[in-house]
């Protein structure tokens, strides 16, 4: 009986560090290119905070001044509340005027609008990785 609660243990505590973890951004090489953590911390890859996305929606620089805003309908719009793209149920990316982007496969593979892979932001909500890789540069 000590053994099956010692295993439950170990599987709770290995199910909260995975919730805990950073969501990797990489490119097409698969080299990381950044991370945004679950509070919504965004780094580029050499670990310097870029950005943050808040849980209204806002996504903001490192000087926390709002550069844009993820709103629930998926539309993506910039500090002025024009909408510059949006994400399709099927993960396609289209821009302000609806002319495709690219597509975020839903294993988080990020594609430019001729399917040629650009990076890689699995785990990631599709929004937040069409904002990053398409829309908003944080450097």
């Amino acid at each position: 009986m000590n053994i099956i609660r010692k295993i439950l243990l170990a599987a709770a505590i290995a199910s909260v560090v995975a919730g805990l973890r950073a969501q990797d951004m990489k490119d097409s090489r698969y080299r990381k290119i950044g991370q945004v953590s679950k509070d919504g911390t965004i780094q580029n890859g050499n670990y310097s905070q870029v950005g943050h996305f808040n849980s209204s929606g806002a996504i903001t620089d490192s000087r926390y001044n709002t550069v844009g805003y993820i709103n629930d309908d998926g539309t993506i719009q910039d500090s002025r509340y024009h909408t510059v793209g949006r994400v399709n149920r099927n993960g396609a990316v289209q821009d302000g005027n609806y002319n495709i982007v690219g597509y975020i496969k839903d294993d988080g593979t990020v594609q430019d609008s001729h399917y040629n892979t650009i990076g890689y932001a699995g785990g990631m909500e599709k929004e937040r990785a069409a904002a990053l890789y398409f829309f908003f540069r944080l450097n």
